[in-house]
């Protein structure tokens, strides 16, 4: 996450770290941004294909984008104590095919991370890349939750290249 963009080769992978999941937190998300049922009490979500209390979508990514940001402040400390160069990020130009897989129930610990899929030149800005990268959020049971391809602009070592 410090590299600039020649640096990143594709197949780059990065664990951004884990998250459990607890009632009280899903139901406080829930009623501030996705007030469903099935987000809000045990009881609502028993008369669902839920069947109990499970996490909103919304609230899994943001736990991602959490856990993202988290690891990359943890990179760029670690690349200043060491005196490297730390590439900038510039915002993401978007994003597709976000998926929620499987539901995140209460206690279920969610393990993010991403790995690079691919790398464009940018034409529009120059000494900028963008890197792609595949995102996923894996249950402590192995199995995938959440994912989405992901595109964010990556600053180039040498601009003139």
């Amino acid at each position: 996450m410090t590299l600039f963009y020649e640096e990143i080769a594709i197949g780059d992978e990065c664990v951004l770290g884990s998250h459990t999941f607890s009632a009280e937190e899903i139901i406080r998300f829930a009623k501030k941004y996705d007030p469903q049922g099935y987000h809000l009490s045990e009881k609502a979500a028993a008369e669902t294909q839920f069947g109990r209390l499970c996490a909103s979508g919304w609230h899994t990514a943001s736990v991602f984008m959490k856990t993202l940001i988290a690891r990359t402040q943890e990179l760029e400390a670690a690349a200043q104590a060491r005196g490297a160069a730390i590439a900038k990020r510039g915002p993401s130009p978007g994003f597709e095919d976000l998926k929620w897989l499987k539901p995140v129930f209460a206690g279920d610990t969610i393990t993010y991370s991403n790995v690079v899929t691919g790398k464009t030149e940018s034409k529009s800005r120059p000494g900028w890349g963008i890197v792609h990268a595949a995102n996923t959020g894996v249950n402590h049971q192995g199995e995938p939750v959440f994912f989405f391809k992901s595109n964010v602009f990556v600053e180039r070592r040498d601009p003139a290249a």
